[in-house]
């Protein structure tokens, strides 16, 4: 079946196959994160974007061929409950943004800065710092050599609109004025979305709605 991005808890993955990435996304915990486990077709490495929760679901979908990394895109506590364990289970060093990295409770071994080059086997992703929903959250970005990008945004951006920023004016300024430069501004509209919560969206598809957001300052 083709890929949708519709995932519930307690449901299996969904896979986006790739010329050279796979991508499986479960939906986990009472929050019902979205967990990104990215393989590379040519070597086999495996990265973990996020182990949100539910240690044993991400532990099987992971299987026997190891973990080599895990991301964790920010620090708010939804988005690493299964953190240790997963680390623990398989041995995987652990990154994340280089200013939240003192609020995830698992030591963080790369902290990552805005264009940084983080490496799944043969694939490369880069890192966009964004600022808002937390002072550390970071996307990562796949530019499929073969096709479109396709971008991982945690909590920073949805169908519908940015992350929250809990009625904070200027969090609200600077988040969305990061969306639209480093994201927006730089990637096509063909770029495939995956979200830290819910169903999967285009950069097309939200570009219309960039000044209703501003306009309703959420």
């Amino acid at each position: 079946m083709a890929y949708t991005g519709n995932v519930t808890v307690g449901q299996p993955a969904d896979t986006h196959e790739l010329a050279k990435l796979i991508i499986s996304k479960v939906a986990v915990g009472p929050m019902e994160n979205n967990a990104y486990l990215l393989r590379c077709r040519e070597t086999g490495e495996q990265l973990l974007i996020d182990a949100a929760n539910e240690a044993p679901t991400l532990l099987s979908l992971i299987g026997q061929d190891g973990l080599a990394t895990v991301v964790t895109t920010h620090r708010h506590g939804d988005h690493w409950q299964a953190l240790a364990e997963v680390v623990g289970a398989t041995g995987a060093r652990t990154l994340a943004g280089r200013h939240d990295a003192e609020g995830i409770p698992v030591p963080t071994e790369v902290l990552v800065d805005d264009g940084d080059e983080i490496t799944v086997g043969a694939c490369r992703l880069t890192a966009r710092h964004l600022v808002g929903h937390t002072p550390g959250s970071i996307a990562l970005v796949y530019d499929d050599p073969d096709g479109h990008p396709h971008l991982f945004t945690g909590d920073c951006l949805f169908p519908g609109g940015v992350g929250n920023t809990h009625g904070d004016p200027e969090a609200f300024a600077s988040l969305l004025r990061d969306v639209e430069t480093k994201l927006f501004d730089r990637l096509p509209d063909e770029t495939w979305v995956y979200p830290g919560h819910g169903n999967d969206t285009t950069l097309g598809a939200e570009r219309p709605k960039l000044p209703e957001w501003r306009e309703r300052g959420w």
